[in-house]
């Protein structure tokens, strides 16, 4: 199929490790998120929400719940899109929402492009690759596309204590 090899691992993981998120109060130590900041921030989360499970070229492997009875509450969710113009991808949604796009193994430089095109945002973002002139280039063509990008090292949304700066 020429689908990037490793994405059934890959997918598999990813859903069953977020499925297993634990979903709060922020006083409750072991949940890993909570509700969202308020009513507006609810109703942007869930209007991208909604326009993934309207639009045929994205499918929920897991989440996509919203809860606004008792807080504003939004599961982690990962929309999968066959779309690399997809508007989950292109937009800041500020929410617990992570847009897959799988490419083609044989396409990877096409694709490292259209990362670097997609949108005029980029605040952080990881890159991880085992074969390092594969690696190279992309730190080439991406160096400069988010304000902080990392290269096989997850990556740590501007933490303070765990972001270098200066």
């Amino acid at each position: 199929s020429g689908i990037n090899a490793e994405y059934g691992e890959i997918r598999e993981g990813l859903v069953s490790k977020t499925a297993a998120l634990k979903i709060g109060s922020a006083e409750d130590i072991p949940s890993f998120t909570s509700a969202v900041i308020d009513d507006k921030s609810f109703a942007k989360i869930s209007s991208y929400i909604q326009y993934a499970r309207e639009d045929p070229s994205c499918e929920i492997l897991v989440g996509g719940e919203c809860d606004d009875s008792v807080g504003y509450f939004v599961s982690p969710t990962i929309v999968l899109t066959s779309n690399p113009e997809c508007k989950l991808l292109k937009e800041e949604i500020f929410g617990p929402v992570v847009t897959v796009y799988v490419y083609k193994d044989a396409e990877w430089a096409d694709t490292v492009k259209l990362v670097d095109e997609t949108s005029p945002y980029g605040l952080t973002g990881s890159i991880f690759c085992r074969d390092r002139s594969i690696l190279h280039e992309t730190h080439k063509a991406l160096r400069h596309s988010a304000g902080n990008i990392y290269f096989n090292d997850k990556s740590t949304g501007s933490v303070v204590g765990q972001q270098p700066f200066g």
